[in-house]
């Protein structure tokens, strides 16, 4: 229930479901206290339970909402089961982890209804993995972003406009170190960073805003004028969105997904994945031409206008869920049995991985004494990991 954008989206759905007279659990993996939730408005209204408290229940509909749930669906206590896919989380993970990356594209054949939320997401479940899947957009809260409202700082009318870098540190294809790079090489002289990793300063950078309530997040974008996100895999990302109804821009990858709304020279500019002297060039142009600058908000801005709220999104996801518990009843017996068989599969594969490749073992090892860490000192580590990526990081894209 930590902060992030998928877990965003699954809270407005379920929260509209739960206001329109559904019974909403949310079965959750990671551990989690009160605290937690504090950051979505809507989260701490939901029931939630332990995943292994939610299995001793009873439900009408269980809907995996990532892999790693996807494979605990023949142990909930239902008549139909079905999948939110929210990207094709196989390319979370590198090349070099094929095994893993196999055993996530195995969740995507199980004889369940599915949905997603990109297009790009649903040609690629009916192509390679010959699923029909329904499609809802997410939308945006319109009651949160918008362009008018409180700021953090007045966007400066005069000289530079202020850039805006998002994501979380340590998560290699989000690349927001990088983005804090490639600004400072275009000069930027008042660069800011909202993340959900626990960072308080980063060298070059006028303000960091770490772990901020989502009804907060408004007020920074509409005090910043660009709009720095350079993923490399994404569903359909929402910062550059909910940045567009705040009256900024953005300069994006052509990461998959940014087509459901971003066109390049229009709203926002769109730079080839891994060409980071390009990136340098757009916003240097944006920084010295407020005219162009102008424009790409402008057009960001009818964008956001047309753009659907989450009231209307969910509505579409509450179709799909009445069409999902009118369908065919899940065999758990096969959920159980291709669960099975992927876990064989994937145990044989990545034992000859490891066993080609000793230091893959020493780094496994490495990973699990830093989880062991105490709290205070995680979090030092993880401060002290964004300042390295920022300052030595280097250009390579991930």
């Amino acid at each position: 229930m930590a902060i992030s954008g998928g877990t965003y989206v699954i809270i407005q759905h379920a929260s509209y479901l739960r206001n329109q007279g559904y019974d909403v659990t949310l079965a959750v993996q990671e551990p989690f206290t009160d605290a937690t939730l504090t950051w979505h408005d809507e989260a701490p209204k939901l029931r939630c339970l332990s995943i292994d408290q939610a299995m001793q229940e009873v439900f009408t509909l269980v809907i995996a909402t990532w892999w790693k749930t996807a494979f605990e669906l023949s142990k909930f206590n239902a008549k139909r089961h079905a999948y939110f896919v929210q990207s094709i989380e196989s390319k979370f993970y590198p090349e070099s982890e094929k095994p893993l990356r196999d055993l996530v594209d195995a969740t995507y054949h199980f004889p369940i209804e599915y949905v997603t939320e990109a297009t790009w997401i649903q040609k690629t479940l009916a192509g390679d993995f010959n699923r029909n899947t329904a499609l809802v957009r997410n939308g945006v809260r319109k009651d949160v972003y918008s362009k008018e409202g409180i700021v953090s700082l007045p966007r400066p009318t005069v000289g530079q406009p202020r850039i805006l870098v998002e994501g979380h540190f340590g998560v290699s294809f989000k690349n927001t170190a990088l983005g804090v790079q490639l600004a400072k090489e275009a000069g930027a002289k008042d660069i800011w960073v909202l993340t959900g990793s626990p960072i308080k300063w980063l060298p070059g950078v006028s303000k960091v805003f770490s772990r901020i309530p989502m009804v907060k997040t408004a007020e920074i974008y509409r005090s910043c004028d660009i709009l720095i996100k350079l993923s490399t895999v994404e569903g359909m990302f929402g910062p550059p969105l909910e940045c567009f109804h705040c009256g900024g821009t953005a300069i994006v990858f052509d990461v998959s997904g940014h087509d459901e709304y971003i066109v390049n020279g229009k709203n926002a500019v769109v730079i080839p994945t891994g060409r980071t002297a390009d990136v340098v060039t757009a916003l240097k142009k944006l920084i010295d031409d407020r005219e162009e600058l102008l424009r790409l908000q402008e057009g960001a801005s009818i964008t956001a206008n047309k753009w659907p709220s989450w009231q209307d999104s969910s509505a579409l996801f509450s179709a799909w869920v009445d069409t999902a518990m009118a369908g065919p009843e899940t065999d758990r017996s096969t959920l159980a049995e291709l669960t099975s068989k992927a876990f064989d599969v994937y145990a044989t594969q990545e034992k000859q991985r490891l066993n080609t490749n000793r230091w893959i073992v020493r780094r496994h090892k490495l990973s699990a004494l830093a989880g062991k860490l105490p709290p205070s000192l995680k979090l030092r580590v993880k401060q002290l990991e964004a300042i390295i990526e920022v300052m030595f990081g280097g250009r390579e894209v991930r």
